[in-house]
């Protein structure tokens, strides 16, 4: 058994599958589009986000070092990678975890876009924000297996378990309604066994 997503770009669909029920690995998702490498015509960077909640229904949430900020883990897709490659990569750089540690249970059907507004943006020129691909995981693994340190910059120095929808009270405004719909789109898929 499958679960089967589409995503749409322009008019083309492509499908994101995951065996249900199986543990994840690199070949136990596959994503058949021919993403975008860079900032897109109309200024955003391809990137992913990933939910990762436990057996209690509870999402991994950690807070940006230095920083007062909390959020869901993120990160930009290389130039070589696909989605999937890219949450990988996202997940074990951030958060310490392999796919052994995981089951992937799903991903948003389209790419999710929010603009970063003028007076957090780094750069100049025609990058306006974010378009993202929303991965949901299950910890298979135990809480020890999260190392925030496994990279030598960590993004986050702390992170806890908090309600599925505790963190659109806590998030930061510009990024609350693709949170929003990333949680509502993928939410249904929490309550397949």
């Amino acid at each position: 058994m499958y679960v089967v997503r589409r995503l749409f770009r322009r008019t083309r669909t492509y499908e994101c599958r995951a065996r249900a029920g199986a543990r994840s690995d690199p070949t136990s998702l596959y994503l058949l589009h021919p993403w975008s490498r860079m900032i897109d015509e109309r200024g955003y960077r391809p990137n992913v986000g990933i939910v990762l909640c436990n057996g209690h229904g509870q999402v991994f949430w950690a807070r940006r070092c230095g920083r007062d900020g909390w959020q869901f883990p993120q990160g930009g897709i290389r130039a070589h990678e696909s989605p999937e490659q890219a949450m990988f990569r996202e997940l074990h750089e951030e958060v310490g975890l392999q796919s052994q540690h995981v089951e992937v249970l799903g991903c948003t059907r389209d790419w999710l876009h929010y603009d970063i507004p003028g007076e957090y943006l780094r750069r100049s020129g025609p990058f306006r924000g974010q378009k993202q691909m929303w991965f949901l995981l299950r910890l298979v693994g135990r809480d020890q297996d999260v190392r925030l340190d496994a990279s030598d910059k960590p993004e986050f120095d702390a992170w806890r378990w908090i309600d599925y929808w505790g963190a659109l009270e806590q998030i930061i405004m510009f990024k609350r309604d693709v949170y929003q719909q990333a949680l509502a789109e993928l939410e249904p898929l929490l309550r397949k066994p």
